[in-house]
């Protein structure tokens, strides 16, 4: 069975994303082993210096690549990914999970983004559009998606 693991940094806090993730992730369970992992965002000052920034950025990394299991290939979503549409999302997993790979892993980063080192690691850099979301919202639109991928590959009416 494939295997799929959101990695965001940060915590939820407000009742409608906690719900809508959850939701997410129940619909997941019926498609693939699903793992949802929140890595603590590091404190900053209230004005941080782009090199405390950065800093911050590549501690966040550090504790992003100690949960990615071995031998997976890494989504990065980020502003500099390429758009996709939800089909060529779909196909994208499709073909993952017809490779025989098993692992699939996509990260969120904070409210600064994530780490360059980071990204230059990643098999996929994915971005959901040209505007800014706040992370929690992007991670409830991540799952969204990833369900809409699923549903589209068993060809269900979800997706209109």
């Amino acid at each position: 069975m494939l295997s799929i693991h959101l990695i965001c940094v940060g915590k939820l806090k407000e009742k409608f994303y906690l719900e809508a993730s959850a939701e997410y992730k129940k619909r997941l369970s019926g498609y693939c082993s699903f793992t949802l992992t929140e890595i603590p965002e590091e404190r900053l000052p209230a004005a941080p210096s782009q090199a405390q920034i950065d800093a911050a950025l590549e501690w966040e990394a550090l504790a992003i690549r100690a949960k990615i299991p071995q031998n997976s290939r890494l989504v990065c979503l980020c502003v500099e990914g390429k758009p996709r549409s939800s089909p060529e999302l779909a196909k994208l997993v499709e073909d993952f999970a017809q490779s025989g790979q098993r692992h699939l892993v996509f990260v969120i980063g904070g409210s600064y983004g994530m780490a360059e080192s980071l990204k230059r690691e990643a098999w996929l850099k994915l971005s959901m559009s040209p505007m800014t979301f706040p992370h929690h919202l992007a991670r409830v639109m991540v799952l969204e998606q990833i369900y809409r991928a699923f549903k589209i590959n068993e060809g269900s009416s979800y997706h209109k």
